[in-house]
């Protein structure tokens, strides 16, 4: 009987809680379950998104190799449309740019660029800013080309940005300004960086010299000693 008792006792107390707290617990689950199966959706959502984005940036690249400029911008403004949080997004503006500055349409390769630049990740901005600095240069907008460039970049980009700011002085005409721009960007250029050569080049034909790697100004020392 002490057993049963003790069982009934425990029956009433899961009763008397169920009737308390059974209503909330319920709603507990039912959120919980409503979240797993709206995250499970979610990622399928994004999945097909992706799936569905990738096929039309490969159509996208077919365009550019193409010079399709026209079928290019269409496809780049569907991706842009239907697939905003995408990186296929932020790839075909940059590729639908491209094609457009080759067919010399510069506001839509301005367009292209300046989306990029709103809509992208970091690294997306800042080749997209890079880019439309160029075009920029090319219209000889050289104070709105370096606006542009005077703006925040990851440090992973400061050897790009140097060397574009050495072109636009140069095209003013500030060669001293110019020779400090392209020394910065070959010394935060990595030796076997192809685009270091070009930097020097660059630099040589405002009648500047690249500065001395400190791997060799070290040698130079130890050798001195």
């Amino acid at each position: 009987m002490a057993y049963d008792l003790e069982e009934q006792e425990q029956i009433a107390t899961f009763k008397a809680f169920w009737a308390r707290f059974g209503n909330l617990i319920m709603w507990v689950l039912i959120i919980a379950l409503g979240s797993y199966a709206g995250y499970n959706y979610w990622n399928s959502h994004k999945r097909t998104q992706a799936v569905e984005a990738s096929a039309l940036y490969d159509e996208l690249q077919n365009a550019v190799t193409a010079n399709d400029n026209a079928k290019a911008q269409r496809i780049a403004g569907d991706i842009q449309k239907k697939y905003e949080g995408t990186a296929y997004a932020q790839m075909a503006a940059l590729g639908a740019a491209k094609t457009a500055f080759e067919a010399n349409d510069l506001k839509t390769a301005k367009a292209q660029l300046q989306w990029a630049a709103d809509h992208g990740n970091d690294e997306y901005k800042a080749i997209a800013k890079l880019r439309l600095a160029g075009v920029l240069l090319d219209e000889k907008s050289y104070d709105a080309a370096m606006k542009l460039l005077n703006e925040q970049y990851p440090a992973t980009f400061s050897a790009e940005v140097s060397d574009r700011k050495g072109d636009v002085l140069v095209a003013q005409n500030k060669l001293a300004e110019a020779h400090q721009a392209y020394t910065a960007a070959y010394a935060a250029m990595a030796k076997e960086n192809p685009g270091r050569q070009l930097v020097q080049v660059k630099l040589e034909a405002i009648g500047g010299s690249v500065p001395a790697d400190k791997d060799a100004k070290a040698g130079e020392a130890k050798a001195a000693a």
